[in-house]
C-alpha cells in the first residue's frame, strides 16, 4: 500500500466487537490475567498499552521498522537511546540541533559520565575526524534545527558502523513524508510526535522506531524499566492525525517555499536558511535525500539587531509567538531567546545561532495570508528600511 493509505489503515484496522472504524480508546491501566503467573498480551499500560500499540504498528510500517515505541514527549524518547550507553561512552552529535537535545547532551549526560561533542555534520571529514575509541552514537538532525542544515543520513550511517556506533537520527522536521531514515542505514529514528505526527498543537509525546528486532528489545527494556510511555489518549490522538500526515506536510511544503522566495528577495532579510533554495549549500543533497518536498520549516536572519528581530516576532498576526513546530497553526520564534535559550552562549554563537535569527513553522494559512502577515512585521521592526 502506499503511504497514505498505510497511514490511515496500518494499525487503525476496524473494531472487531462493533465494527466502528475507528478503534477506541483503552484508557485503562490495568488488565485482568489468565491466572496467577499468566500472562496475556497486556497487563499494565506502563509495560503496553492496545491504544498505543496501534500507533507504534503505525509508525513502524511508515518508517520501514520492525518495531516502534510511543514515548510521554520527543525528549523522554531521546533519553531513552542515550541509556544505551554507559560511564566513558562518547556521543557524537551534531551541531544544528534542537535545544533540548543540548541541554540533555550537555548538562545532563555528564552526571553519568557520558561526553557529548557536537560537529557540523555537513563536514563528513569533520565527523570522520571527531569519532573516538569510545564513541557509541551518532545523533543527527536532517534538516537541522534552527538553521535547516542538510546531513548525508547515508554516509554518517557508513561512517557511524565502520567506528562501532549507532546511528540516531532526529527525522521530526523532515517527517518520513519527506525521509526515512532507516532506509538509508540509520539504527534508530526518533520524533518529537508533538509536532507534525499529531499535526495540531494538543498532544505531547515522542516516538523512537527501529530497524533491528533486538535493538527494538533493548530501548522496550529501558522504556518499561524507566516508565516514560505515551498515555492512551496521546496515543488516540496521534493516530488521528497521522492520517492527514501526508496531506499536511506537502501543502505546509508548498507554501514554505514560496515564503522562502519571498524573504530572499526582501532588502530587509540577510540571510534564508531554506534547502528547497537553490543557492542553499545543501539544496543538491537535500533533492536526492527529501523525497517531494523540502520541509515547512525556515529561520531567516534579519539585517538589523536582537531587538529588531525581537520586534519582528513579537509583531506577526497570523504567526503566532511560540516555541514548538509543525502543527496546522504557523508559529514565529527566535531562538536565541525561545527554542534555543539552553545553549551556551558562546555554543550558540559559534555555531551559528546568531541573536537576529528568526525561525517559522509554516502552517495551513492561505500563503498569501502568510506573505501579508511577515510584511507587516517587517514594516514594524525595521521602520523606514
Amino acid at each position: 500500500m502506499h503511504f497514505r493509505t498505510r497511514a490511515i489503515h496500518v494499525g487503525q484496522e476496524r473494531d472487531p466487537q462493533t465494527g466502528a472504524v475507528v478503534p477506541p480508546i483503552h484508557l485503562a491501566s490495568t488488565f485482568v490475567q489468565p491466572g496467577a503467573g499468566q500472562w496475556g498480551e497486556f497487563d499494565y499500560t506502563r509495560s503496553g498499552n492496545p491504544t498505543r500499540k496501534a500507533l507504534q504498528t503505525t509508525l513502524a510500517s511508515l518508517e520501514g521498522g520492525s518495531g516502534a515505541l510511543c514515548f510521554s514527549s520527543g525528549m523522554a524518547a531521546t533519553h531513552c537511546v542515550t541509556m544505551l550507553l554507559g560511564s566513558g561512552d562518547h556521543i557524537l552529535a551534531g551541531a544544528d540541533i534542537y535545544g533540548g537535545t543540548y541541554r540533555l547532551l550537555h548538562k545532563v549526560l555528564h552526571r553519568a559520565g557520558i561526553e557529548a561533542t557536537l560537529v557540523a555534520t555537513t563536514d563528513l571529514a569533520a565527523v570522520e575526524a571527531a569519532f573516538r575509541p569510545r564513541t557509541r552514537l551518532l545523533w543527527i538532525e536532517s534538516p537541522g534545527n534552527p538553521l535547516l542544515s542538510i546531513t548525508d543520513i547515508a554516509a554518517c550511517a557508513e561512517l557511524a558502523h565502520r567506528h562501532g556506533a549507532l546511528l540516531g537520527v532526529d527525522n521530526t522536521l523532515a517527517t518520513p513524508v519527506l525521509t526515512r531514515p532507516l532506509e538509508l542505514g540509520a539504527d534508530i529514528v526518533m520524533h518529537s510526535a508533538t509536532k507534525y505526527l499529531g499535526g495540531h498543537s494538543d498532544l505531547l509525546g515522542g516516538a523512537l522506531i527501529v530497524r533491528d528486532p533486538d535493538l527494538f528489545k533493548r530501548l522496550y527494556f529501558l522504556q518499561n524499566a524507566t516508565g516514560a510511555v505515551m498515555g492512551p489518549l496521546e496515543s488516540f490522538l496521534c493516530s488521528r492525525g497521522i492520517k492527514t500526515l501526508e496531506l499536511r506536510v506537502r501543502e505546509q511544503c508548498r507554501t514554505a517555499a514560496r515564503l522562502a522566495e519571498f524573504l530572499a528577495r526582501d532588502r530587509r532579510v540577510a540571510r534564508v536558511f531554506y534547502p528547497g533554495l537553490a543557492d542553499h549549500p545543501g539544496h543538491d543533497l537535500a533533492a536526492r535525500q527529501m523525497q517531494g518536498g523540502f520541509g515547512a520549516m525556515l529561520s531567516f536572519e534579519i539585517a538589523g539587531d536582537l531587538a529588531a528581530a525581537k520586534r519582528l516576532v513579537e509583531s506577526t498576526r497570523l504567526f503566532q509567538l511560540a516555541v514548538s513546530l509543525g502543527a496546522v497553526e504557523s508559529l514565529i520564534e527566535q531562538p536565541a531567546l525561545m527554542s534555543h535559550a539552553s545553549y551556551d552562549r558562546a555554543d550558540r554563537l559559534a555555531h551559528g545561532i546568531r541573536d537576529g535569527l528568526v525561525r517559522l513553522s509554516v502552517g495551513l494559512e492561505a500563503e498569501e495570508d502568510l506573505r501579508a502577515d511577515l510584511e507587516q512585521a517587517l514594516d514594524q521592526a525595521m521602520p523606514g528600511m
